[in-house]
């Protein structure tokens, strides 16, 4: 299919992942509606765009919100069609002893990382599989395959996002519509400096491991192209559901050692 002239939906367009995968689609010839909180950072995510070209369209939302995404799907409906896909990018994370975390972080972090995930999908997917083709690509981590210490929340929430995408690519067999996750590994976005200035969060370690976000929007890019089950950026981290398997019991041993660094001793 020639993807030029389609409409992409991005979730968490206004940073990162999102707004390097709108910058990208555009410039291919996509128009993309960017859905985010933060309207100023949509606006300039979409003048950006349009300055080389492109159409982008903002929508600001709370994803957090149930009556917010039902509101996003009308609009958009209503207003733009629907579109060839749809990419599931919001979310955020915390790192720190679970126990620490307040459970007003633990239940936003649900509702944007899994719900929205699983609201927008489901509303939007009736109308996508009446298309000759369409994409639904989720954006996972490969925390999803290693419960590591401090990210107990976000690393259950992408373990969630895995088992959801790959039920709803079997399910899809032989439909238009694919679904596919890829699983990123650390990534420079501003997901380290909103994790270490949530409430009691701390710095990640993986920080320093990072990539830049055009390279999981290039990603995107390819799963658009020839749709997979799944997809590892960087590649090298297709083996990582492998360390949990051989390795886990030394994770149990040493992991809570890199937590310890930055935070008080867990009490006994």
């Amino acid at each position: 299919m020639d993807w030029t002239s389609t409409t992409a939906l991005i979730t968490g367009a206004s940073s990162g992942i999102g707004a390097a995968t709108a910058r990208y689609l555009a410039q291919r010839g996509m128009r993309v509606i960017l859905i985010a909180r933060r309207e100023e950072l949509l606006i300039a995510v979409q003048q950006e765009i349009e300055s080389a070209g492109g159409t982008a369209i903002v929508l600001p939302a709370d994803l957090s919100s149930e009556s917010d995404r039902i509101r996003v799907y009308r609009e958009v409906i209503t207003s733009y069609g629907v579109p060839d896909i749809l990419i599931n990018n919001a979310g955020f994370g915390w790192y720190g002893y679970f126990l620490d975390m307040p459970f007003e972080i633990a239940r936003n972090l649900i509702e944007v990382d899994v719900m929205a995930t699983v609201h927008l999908t489901h509303l939007f997917l009736p109308l996508m599989l009446q298309k000759p083709e369409a994409r639904i690509i989720n954006i996972g981590s490969i925390a999803g395959g290693l419960p590591e210490q401090g990210v107990a929340m976000y690393a259950s929430a992408k373990a969630f996002l895995n088992s959801f995408s790959t039920s709803l690519f079997r399910e899809l067999r032989g439909t238009s519509t694919s679904v596919s996750i890829l699983r990123a590994g650390p990534v420079r976005t501003e997901f380290f400096d909103r994790a270490r200035n949530q409430p009691n969060g701390h710095s990640v370690p993986a920080e320093s491991m990072a990539v830049s976000a055009d390279r999981i929007a290039a990603g995107i890019w390819r799963l658009i192209r020839r749709p997979r089950r799944v997809l590892y950026v960087p590649f090298y981290y297709l083996f990582s559901p492998l360390l949990e398997t051989l390795f886990g019991w030394a994770i149990d041993l040493v992991g809570p050692l890199l937590l310890r660094k930055n935070i008080k001793k867990i009490p006994r």
